[in-house]
């Protein structure tokens, strides 16, 4: 029998939380239920979680306090952020920390667990392929532990960072359209998401800074092109 997959889940609202716990729960996930950022941050160092929900508003520590944390300690656990904030400053905030999803209440417990689903399923599929190496310029790319180098310089990417720069080397020297990046990473194309992606367009730019020969342009109306002197060497 497989082992459930775990979930911390912070929320403050007592009652929101409770029944967000019986549902994951009815739906075969084993969920901790947190009711403030520092319980959560606890619970999370105590425990292996496969997926982190956070409401961002919370007493003692909010949740992207609380994201920050976690990502300092586990770099890769997708994360998901619930709130009643509809700011487009707030949504982006919490993709530029790091945030696999953003849910705006209300929402239908339905539509958490099916981008929970969806997300481990990207997480899942990729711990399921073979190692795969892209050498792109001077840089080495590890696609499996998620790990960029040149030189003595290691930099270890976040899981959206490694899915996106994974998607331009498939596409070398060649365009990546807008939409298909967004339904295979986001699996929706909508705003927010297409706004999250351009944040991680600019953290790769900065990432691949110290190889001139190395850059990804925009190709207006159609997506992004990751330009590079030499085609991506891919080892298997």
């Amino acid at each position: 029998m497989d082992e459930k997959l775990r979930i911390l889940l912070c929320e403050d609202d007592e009652n929101l939380g409770m029944l967000l716990r019986e549902y994951l729960q009815a739906k075969d996930y084993d969920a901790d239920l947190c009711s403030d950022g520092d319980a959560g941050y606890k619970a999370f160092l105590k425990g292996k979680y496969d997926l982190c929900v956070l409401d961002v508003m919370m007493p003692k520590k909010d949740g992207f306090t609380l994201a920050q944390e976690i990502r300092a300690v586990n770099g890769e656990v997708p994360i998901i952020f619930l709130t009643a904030k509809s700011l487009k400053e707030d949504i982006l905030e919490g993709f530029k920390i790091g945030a696999d999803d953003y849910i705006t209440k209300p929402f239908s417990m339905e539509e958490l667990v099916f981008r929970i689903e969806a997300i481990l399923r990207r997480v899942k599929g990729k711990k399921g392929r073979e190692v795969t190496f892209y050498r792109i310029g001077q840089f080495t790319f590890d696609t499996q532990k998620q790990v960029l180098t040149i030189g003595d310089k290691v930099t270890k990417l976040t899981t959206k960072e490694s899915e996106l720069l994974s998607l331009l080397c498939a596409h070398i020297n060649d365009i990546l359209e807008r939409n298909y990046a967004l339904k295979t990473i986001w699996i929706d194309d909508n705003y927010f998401n297409a706004r999250s992606m351009d944040v991680y367009i600019t953290k790769l730019r900065k990432h691949l800074k110290d190889d001139p020969s190395i850059e990804i342009i925009n190709i207006h109306g159609k997506g992004y092109k990751l330009i590079s002197p030499d085609p991506a060497e891919v080892k298997v």
